[in-house]
């Protein structure tokens, strides 16, 4: 009997691959059109005392790390980045709505959520076969 081509397994990494990179990179996409939008980014680090340069990497996380899951390009690895990246974000950003609900009922957090654990995720489980460079 022949194998499959395409299991739903690889379909499955593929359409989490897709969503979660290509949301990220429009968010990093925002932030190479508009630079002054690291501004607010530079201030929250210097406010804890880490370097304003740090907020470049914003871009590896978004932009780099959304088009590697994005092509299957070192998936894990742009996992990784973009898992970071959100770690970075809920620590300066949002920790003060890490407890609470926005006015619809939802977890304030929740965009933030599904990208950090949807990142993981990817990290996790790999690329699939349906990939530049499968891992």
């Amino acid at each position: 009997m022949a194998a499959k081509l395409l299991s739903s397994d690889d379909l499955g990494k593929l359409v989490l691959r897709l969503t979660t990179g290509g949301l990220m990179l429009l968010h990093g996409l925002h932030k190479v059109l508009h630079p002054d939008s690291l501004d607010f980014i530079r201030k929250l680090l210097v406010s804890i005392d880490l370097p304003p340069l740090l907020a470049y990497g914003v871009y590896l996380g978004e932009v780099v790390g959304g088009l590697m899951i994005i092509l299957g390009i070192y998936s894990r690895m742009g996992g990784a980045l973009v898992f970071g990246n959100m770690v970075f974000a809920l620590t300066l950003a949002h920790r003060d709505e890490l407890w609470t609900l926005s006015s619809t009922g939802g977890w304030a957090v929740e965009l933030q959520a599904f990208f950090l654990f949807s990142a993981l995720a990817i990290l996790l489980l790999g690329s699939g076969r349906i990939a530049i460079k499968p891992d």
